[in-house]
């Protein structure tokens, strides 16, 4: 009997109308060369719903997707809405309340793709940033007072817990074991002198343990730097919630475009499902038009079947992502003219190949 998973699919808003639908494509094709099944229910969640509704999703949102094996999702925004609400009402949402404490997101130069760094080749860019995701600057635990007299104050306070620190980091050491044995901390503990040099106390207590892997300690300014001068210098990094929000956006720029980046937001015991998504975010501005890059999406659904123990299946579709970048079929954001659904169709032909 073949294996069934059961997927929450979210497209969000914007292009995510088209780039999910592709890579769900992907995933229907992987799913039947393997031999497992995906059964699929959509939610018409997002700014889009909130327009509708008055909210991102429904008050039992969050108890119905439990339900499932995993969360497939697009990018949610419209500039309509105010944009301080999508992270705080969905996105952040389903990742603390559903312990997604993992943001997995992987940086690769792929076959035929020229990166911005003319002297870097595809050896040179292929590493993992793992970004806390329930923790410390973006917890939105602050206040503003008096806002509208000279003497008003605004306070955002950062919150790290050993608890916290100590799970991402044996999750970036077990990940580095299986990869190239290196973990670098991406910190800025020289300034942030109480909760970093927490961070960075807890980090290298956990690299005791695992006395086979290299660690070192990078402050963001340097490693900032070192991603555009020197990317080969990293295998897998860690870091806060902030920092690695803003360095993974800039992996997509030096892989070649942010439309190319996947992500796992990742609950590594199974207590919950966890949410897959591509770094980048709705851009409503090219919505409809079938240009947008649908790489960053099907790479999250490679993420995704890996997650759930599909490798095979999750390797099939990274190779035909290779296949489909090394044969030219790019979109806009590559200086190419393949359309988003022209892209998703060669992957595809290339796994039923």
């Amino acid at each position: 009997m073949s294996k069934e998973y059961k997927i929450a699919v979210v497209n969000g808003d914007g292009i995510g109308n088209e780039i999910v639908p592709a890579g769900v494509s992907v995933l229907n094709a992987a799913a039947k060369k393997y031999g497992f099944s995906i059964q699929k229910e959509n939610f018409s969640w997002g700014a889009g719903h909130y327009l509708k509704h008055g909210e991102f999703m429904p008050d039992n949102g969050l108890e119905t997707i439990k339900k499932f094996d995993a969360i497939y999702f697009g990018a949610v925004g419209l500039p309509e809405v105010d944009d301080t609400l999508p992270a705080k009402d969905y996105t952040f949402r389903v990742r603390t309340e559903l312990q997604q404490y993992v943001n997995y997101r992987p940086v690769k130069l792929f076959s035929g793709v020229q990166s911005p760094l003319r002297d870097k080749t595809e050896k040179d860019i292929d590493f993992v940033i793992l970004r806390e995701n329930n923790e410390g600057e973006f917890v939105q635990n602050g206040k503003i007072l008096y806002p509208d007299t000279p003497n008003g104050v605004a306070v955002d306070t950062s919150m790290v817990t050993r608890l916290g620190v100590e799970r991402i980091a044996h999750y970036a050491f077990k990940l580095a074991q299986k990869r190239s044995k290196k973990v670098t901390n991406v910190t800025k503990s020289n300034t942030l002198i109480y909760t970093l040099g927490f961070w960075d106390q807890i980090i290298a207590e956990v690299a005791e343990q695992y006395p086979d892997v290299s660690y070192d300690k990078m402050y963001v300014d340097n490693a900032a730097a070192s991603f555009v001068l020197k990317p080969e210098v990293f295998d897998v990094i860690v870091t806060t919630n902030m920092i690695g929000d803003i360095l993974s956006d800039l992996g997509g720029a030096i892989m070649g475009s942010l439309g190319l980046g996947g992500s796992g937001n990742i609950n590594p015991e199974g207590e919950f499902p966890s949410m897959f998504e591509p770094i980048h975010g709705s851009a409503p501005d090219i919505a409809g038009q079938n240009i947008a890059n649908p790489i960053g999406q099907i790479w999250s659904a490679a993420i995704m079947l890996e997650h759930l123990g599909e490798k095979e299946a999750a390797q099939n579709i990274v190779d035909g992502i290779e296949h489909a970048t090394a044969q030219g079929n790019l979109t806009k954001d590559l200086k190419g003219n393949a359309s988003t659904s022209e892209v998703a169709e060669r992957i595809v032909n290339y796994i039923n190949s």
